[in-house]
């Protein structure tokens, strides 16, 4: 098998944001042209604007921010690629919140895999079984919740058989489709069905 080397400065234009010229941190990508870019340099821009900084289309005239999202694959290429760049994040986002006096969120203390892994599990009462068990109920619990809770992108809402679009209000649906009709307001819902 054949390996090439491919420097990090040929690459560097698909991981770096194009607002802050810096490596991508906390990927997120516009979902009508797959333009990638730091969540809060994304976030600042849209309060201004509503088009994609690269291609300048218009992502949404009124609620940009609910056509963007948060990019995994992206952000773990980009820590992969990037020698210590997540260490380094994380180190800051701690400093932050200690700064600030507030207490550091588990997602990041959880990251740094430090002293949570050092830990002696008996000194609090903890043993592995406890632990697996407490894992196995979690698990359970998110199955049950994935049974009877569905997310918005699984569901079409319905106004006199019309399907209502994510971005509409409760009072636009009343004075749009239901104007001359009695309170209280009728809305169904199906589960989504893609037209091809």
């Amino acid at each position: 098998m054949l390996t090439r080397k491919i420097k990090l400065w040929d690459i560097n234009a698909h991981i770096t944001c194009r607002l802050c010229s810096g490596y991508l941190i906390d990927a997120t990508t516009v979902t009508e042209c797959l333009h990638t870019f730091c969540r809060s340099c994304l976030v600042k821009y849209l309060e201004e604007n509503n088009t994609c900084p690269t291609c300048r289309i218009v992502i949404h005239q009124s609620h940009p921010l609910q056509y963007i999202g948060h990019d995994r694959t992206m952000q773990d290429i980009v820590y992969k690629l990037v020698p210590g760049l997540q260490e380094a994040e994380m180190r800051k986002q701690r400093e932050f919140y200690h700064k600030l006096g507030m207490e550091v969120p588990g997602d990041i203390k959880g990251e740094t895999g430090s002293a949570k892994q050092h830990s002696d599990p008996h000194r609090n009462g903890e043993t592995k079984a406890d632990e697996s068990c407490n894992k196995e109920a979690a698990e359970e619990k998110q199955e049950e919740d994935n049974d009877y809770h569905r997310s918005d992108e699984q569901l079409d809402i319905l106004c006199n058989e019309e399907i209502l679009g994510k971005d509409h209000t409760l009072k636009f649906v009343v004075v749009t489709r239901w104007r001359f009709k009695k309170a209280p307001l009728l809305l169904h819902y199906r589960p989504k069905m893609d037209l091809l």
